[in-house]
């Protein structure tokens, strides 16, 4: 990567503004900065939902907002069209890690994929039994699905902040588990949280994937063709009454893996780039055409589903998450809220129930053979990743949002910042004491 980047550095000339595009590109590009931004807008939200201007802040995400066609009219508050629009396309960009994972990664192969699949079982059934437990004769029994998930971007950026002391294998090891952690939420929140099925509107849904595949078979490259497919698609899963966001989900899942050039004609391309720009431009009648042609090529050469997660990845960590944190995480705290049922349950779910059933289903897996711990991993350093996998926060409110609404909605949430707070902190301690090396030691 290093010598098409200093290649293109050298070919195209510096002007003003890379002087300030340069460090943002940067910072964008480390994936623990995601977690610090939206760490940042989590205090903020929760600074303004408790501060004299908390009313206006919490009646400004529902204002009312409508989508009107002919006789037609879509009528959604700002919060809602966050959840249910915008997070549409984070589900979209978890479709494609998923793919990605499965195609090129982790889960490619079984045996390597059988550690973190079991690992992410345990951590979201461990979980939800807890929250039952505490929760089966209460108000708030249908929030069991809350501390289920793991919030990818926090658990990043705790794990940057260890540098090298955290084995690779554990990096991978949770990163794969985070992405399993969130098929397992998608399927909770198109089994568990689906109640009343428009047929009629599934059916066209589901006529639109069959569009797609369509288009597809077809060689149809338009990505702005797909975008109205899909923008179609989310409409008729919304009137379905199954949560729109797996419309997302589903069409990350559609894209292809490999790219539509291999690198045959990609060597015949450059060869006609070459002679295009060292040849008589007068024999070139058609240059813009060609140009476009040649680019249109090289772009060809990635996959689609890497190329979008790409482009999409800074839009979705700077700007739909933290849009996201914003309009979710601004709850009043109080005693009650801290102490009712319903966030201790979510607190134990995620503190107690996260790192039980993923050191639990990954000793139970490596016993009968089936997986075996990564190179550098011991039972106490896995121990320390599992508790920082308590860490729910994006999935765990986007969640709560679908499972519980009145009073126990404020408790929902507190419980998950209050339990996620609590497990990075303890996750991070003992990945201090358990990857301390023998010179720290001496020191």
């Amino acid at each position: 990567m290093a010598g098409p980047t200093k290649t293109t550095q050298r070919v195209l000339p510096r002007v003003p503004i890379d002087r300030l595009a340069e460090p943002l590109a940067r910072f964008m590009n480390i994936q623990a900065s995601s977690g610090v931004v939206l760490l940042l807008v989590t205090i903020v939200a929760l600074g303004l939902a408790n501060s004299p201007w908390s009313e206006p802040f919490l009646d400004f995400w529902h204002i009312p907002l409508t989508l009107a066609w002919g006789d037609h009219a879509l009528e959604l508050s700002l919060h809602d069209w966050i959840n249910d629009g915008l997070m549409v396309i984070f589900f979209f960009v978890v479709g494609l890690e998923v793919k990605r994972e499965i195609v090129h990664g982790e889960l490619r192969h079984l045996r390597q994929a059988m550690l973190p699949v079991a690992a992410a079982v345990g951590g979201m059934v461990a979980p939800a039994a807890i929250y039952l437990a505490l929760q089966f004769h209460g108000e708030g029994r249908s929030g069991w699905g809350i501390p289920m998930a793991t919030d990818i971007a926090f658990v990043v950026g705790c794990m940057a902040l260890f540098g090298s002391r955290i084995p690779r294998g554990l990096r991978v090891m949770l990163l794969t588990l985070a992405i399993v952690d969130d098929i397992g939420a998608i399927i909770v929140i198109a089994i568990g949280y689906t109640r009343e099925v428009d047929l009629s509107a599934l059916a066209l849904a589901v006529g639109m994937m069959a569009v797609v595949n369509a288009a597809a078979r077809l060689g149809i490259r338009s990505i702005l063709a797909y975008v109205v497919l899909g923008v179609l698609m989310w409409f008729f899963f919304h009137a379905s009454g199954v949560h729109a966001t797996i419309g997302g989900v589903i069409l990350g899942l559609m894209t292809p893996a490999k790219a539509y050039l291999g690198e045959g004609p990609i060597a015949q391309f450059m060869q006609e780039l070459h002679e295009l720009f060292h040849g008589d431009t007068a024999e070139t009648p058609n240059r813009m055409a060609e140009v476009r042609r040649l680019r249109r090529a090289v772009r060809e050469t990635v996959p689609t589903s890497e190329f979008l997660e790409a482009t999409l990845h800074p839009w979705v960590a700077f700007g739909v998450m933290p849009l996201f944190a914003l309009a979710n995480a601004g709850v009043t705290v109080s005693a009650d809220d801290l102490q009712s049922p319903v966030a201790i349950a979510v607190m134990a779910g995620l503190v107690l129930g996260k790192p039980l059933g993923i050191v639990l289903a990954s000793w139970l897996s490596v016993r009968s053979g089936l997986a075996q711990l990564p190179a550098g991993v011991t039972w106490s350093v896995l121990f320390g990743g599992a508790c920082l996998a308590g860490i729910g926060f994006t999935m765990s409110l986007f969640l709560a949002n679908l499972a519980l609404s009145g009073p126990l909605l404020p408790s929902a949430k507190i419980g998950i910042l209050v339990g996620s707070a609590i497990s990075g902190v303890l996750g991070m301690t003992l990945l201090v004491v358990f990857t301390r090396r023998p010179n720290d030691v001496q020191a």
